[in-house]
């Protein structure tokens, strides 16, 4: 009998659609590189050889081996897997992960294939158990798809971001974590029936740029929906529109009594300050909310003495004030909103926050405390595709143990 909850049989579906992408593209030989389809043929002409692959990473990872076990599974299914770390551990630099046993004909046919399975989600779990880490009250929205290359590096990245979100809860009972996806496809992995949003700023564009407007048709047309949350970047005038739309929804609709969340997601571009904002004002905005004056003594206090100290160049002491500061999706724009919303009446409402929030900007984000109900992001992705390589290196034939020089580290 099949005792799995219908939610977790659905994740394992979405998991195992890894596996038929894969094989939809084309035949393995045809997918793999030359020089193993090479190898796979030498070795079933001249004898084959039971070996033992040792599968690593260069960069410290968060294990997600899932998916790559799963194709292991499928296309050698007499191979015999080790892991030497759960799924969510933290994994140091060069430690190996796991190791596979079997017919060296058949595992060097699909080694690269199972490679390019690997690293990606663990990258993108270290990189959301860092995020969620940082900001513990923030429920996390996976919304990556729209920078995603496709189905395939959309399951990998988002069951990435749902076991480091995982993890995170573990390490502190704290952490939110991830809540769900911009996509059905992925929705299972964070335990949702179905993708979550509501507006993206073509809607506010539809109706000339009234995002009150875009969000009456949208309550109108999705009247099921429980949570309304509208975009007030469109014309430059968040405060304003935040305060117009909690008037609608609060005061002229009252759908708060009809169980309804409402919420404002604040998506500033990078080229200019929210409304009511300047450098100056974001400043003072920052420094009242932590009780600290001076710009440089704030950005002391978030970064921490030590690394202040460490960074006399001000490479890092800029971002930070950038962040802190500056144009955009920063922290006193969100301290901005959440105190207009306050001061109003308005202190149910939520504050969403979007742009190019990654590991970075995250921690800093927490470390000022920044007011944010939900993160929408899919920066957890990697940064640079080449921290995303896995190593995989056969360290036994047919028991004994041999491995190139540089490599003995796999034997440990």
């Amino acid at each position: 009998m099949d005792q799995r909850t219908p939610l977790t049989a659905r994740r394992d579906e979405v998991l195992d659609r890894i596996v038929d992408i894969c094989l939809s593209a084309g035949s393995i030989e045809a997918q793999t590189d030359k020089y193993f389809t090479n190898t796979s043929r030498i070795v079933k002409a001249h004898g084959d050889s039971e070996v033992t692959f040792a599968v690593f990473m260069r960069r410290r990872v968060v294990a997600a081996l899932e998916p790559t076990i799963r194709l292991i599974n499928r296309l050698v299914p007499g191979a015999r897997v080790k892991r030497f770390f759960n799924e969510g551990d933290l994994v140091p630099s060069e430690m190996k992960m796991m190791e596979i046993t079997g017919s060296m004909a058949k595992l060097s046919e699909i080694e690269t294939l199972l490679l390019q399975k690997t690293g990606f989600p663990c990258v993108s779990a270290n990189n959301a158990y860092e995020m969620c880490r940082a900001i513990p009250s923030a429920g996390f929205m996976d919304m990556h798809a729209r920078h995603a290359s496709g189905a395939e590096m959309n399951i990998l990245a988002a069951y990435g971001a749902a076991i480091g979100s995982e993890a995170a809860k573990r390490a502190d009972p704290k952490v939110r974590g991830f809540i769900g996806s911009s996509q059905d496809l992925t929705a299972p992995l964070f335990g949702a029936d179905v993708g979550m949003g509501t507006m993206p700023h073509a809607l506010v564009g539809y109706t000339g740029g009234d995002v009150l407007e875009a969000m009456k048709l949208f309550n109108a047309t999705i009247p099921d929906a429980k949570t309304l949350v509208v975009l007030v970047d469109y014309t430059g005038e968040e405060i304003t529109d935040a305060l117009r739309c909690a008037k609608w929804f609060y005061e002229e609709e009252e759908l708060q009594l009809k169980g309804k969340t409402f919420g404002i997601r604040i998506d500033t571009h990078g080229g200019r300050f929210a409304e009511g904002l300047d450098y100056e004002k974001s400043v003072e905005r920052v420094g009242h909310w932590l009780g600290v004056s001076g710009e440089y003594n704030i950005v002391e206090q978030v970064l921490g003495g030590r690394a202040f100290q460490l960074d006399p160049g001000n490479i890092l002491v800029d971002k930070v004030r950038r962040i802190l500061f500056g144009k955009g999706v920063s922290v006193a724009s969100i301290i901005h909103a959440r105190l207009a919303l306050d001061e109003a009446g308005y202190k149910d409402a939520q504050i969403v926050g979007s742009s190019g929030f990654d590991p970075q900007k995250c921690q800093v984000m927490g470390a000022a405390k920044a007011p944010l109900d939900i993160v929408g992001t899919g920066s957890f992705l990697p940064a640079t595709l080449s921290e995303t390589y896995a190593t995989a290196d056969i360290i036994a034939y047919d028991g004994v143990r041999r491995v190139k020089v540089g490599r003995e580290f796999l034997f440990d």
